[in-house]
């Protein structure tokens, strides 16, 4: 793997440290609900869908 495409996902790791961090997800905490699900679950989810498409995305450029 390409020195870049580590550092890239080292980056993507730190941020999602950071993102998935309790002082973060409780920022999301709220009674509201957005289409029947909490608001916190929707936040965890879309940083957890986003980090596995951004990973998709650094390791398919790797491979071409």
């Amino acid at each position: 793997m390409k020195k870049r495409h580590e550092q890239k996902l080292i980056i993507l790791s730190m941020l999602m440290i950071l993102a998935l961090n309790i002082p973060l997800v409780l920022l999301f905490d709220s009674s509201k609900a957005l289409l029947g699900f909490p608001i916190t679950y929707i936040y965890i989810f879309s940083a957890w869908l986003f980090s596995i498409a951004t990973t998709y995305l650094i390791i398919k450029k790797y491979y071409e």
